[in-house]
């Protein structure tokens, strides 16, 4: 009797947990690609020459004044002007869309080499 309760607290446990989970929307895709595509046009004609296509991942934040923060600029080869130039371009700059999580998102951003 005793294992029957408990089966039955485990079964309605892991149901409602199930619930309550949640899986990303249509709403949520469509906030993350006119995010995408607000940074892509933020981030276009660099006024340097990219001399070696690389990967930088950029982590942000997002305020309550809907702007984006940048927390931190990473790339293997650790190009000053690259980080500078990211941060310059994003850093207090007032999203369109409205985010309403307070999480850290990552951006992958690939610097292509026109040369």
């Amino acid at each position: 009797m005793k294992s029957i309760k408990l089966l039955l607290v485990v079964i309605a446990f892991a149901s409602s947990s199930m619930t309550f989970a949640t899986n990303p929307t249509l709403d949520n895709k469509k906030i993350s690609v006119e995010l995408s595509q607000q940074i892509q046009s933020l981030l276009t004609n660099p006024e340097f020459e990219v001399q070696k296509s690389m990967n930088v991942t950029v982590k942000f934040t997002v305020n309550d004044n809907n702007e984006i923060v940048v927390l931190s600029v990473n790339s293997y080869s650790n190009v000053k002007q690259i980080s500078s130039f990211i941060k310059e371009r994003l850093n207090y700059k007032k999203l369109t869309t409205k985010v309403k999580s307070k999480a850290i998102f990552i951006l992958p951003v690939k610097m292509i080499s026109v040369v």
